[in-house]
């Protein structure tokens, strides 16, 4: 199945502001890279490479956020094989400065788990700065719960806290 037949187009509505600012979660396309690359160069010390987002073009996990003004965030997940099983691995997600605070955050990684369960997938990893409060909030607030750290996961030597979900009811936080 293609990967827009699999996730569809959804327009949900962004709270906060005056009125409603509109917001569509689709799969990433070529032209939307440079946004992107924008937002994880504002958003991470160590930035993936322009190329890193080139390689998911296609995979049904690389989605984003457009709003009126273009791209507003996006996220990367994919499955890889881990003790004979298949498991999803969110491997980056971020929101736009402008657009922080108002849920997006939570409606891509809502998106993105949903694609790797109708992908077949019961469990979801991620990697997490140990500093990153914000984002660890928001993943415990799908069910992620600490596995282990790993020391000197990042260039400045911060270690990264595995997180993980077994993805069944528990994980939906609007359902």
């Amino acid at each position: 199945m293609a990967a827009s037949g699999l996730l569809g187009d959804v327009t949900t509505t962004a709270p906060g502001g005056a009125g409603h600012d509109g917001v569509r979660i689709r799969p990433a396309e070529r032209a939307d890279l440079l946004a992107v690359a924008r937002i994880e160069r504002e958003s991470f010390t160590q930035p993936w490479p322009f190329q890193a987002f080139e390689g998911f073009l296609g995979q049904a996990g690389f989605l984003v956020a457009e709003a009126g003004t273009g791209v507003a965030g996006y996220v990367v997940a994919d499955t890889v094989p881990q003790g004979g099983r298949r498991v999803g691995h969110v491997k980056d997600i971020a929101v736009h400065p402008d657009w922080r605070g108002r849920g997006l955050g939570t409606r891509l990684l809502d998106r993105a788990l949903g694609v790797l369960e109708a992908r077949g997938v019961d469990m979801a990893k991620l990697e997490v700065r140990q500093s990153n409060e914000t984002a660890i909030e928001l993943y415990r607030r799908f069910g992620f719960e600490p596995r282990h750290l790993v020391t000197e996961y990042y260039a400045d030597g911060e270690a990264a806290a595995v997180l993980a979900v077994e993805l069944d009811e528990r994980w939906r936080p609007f359902g």
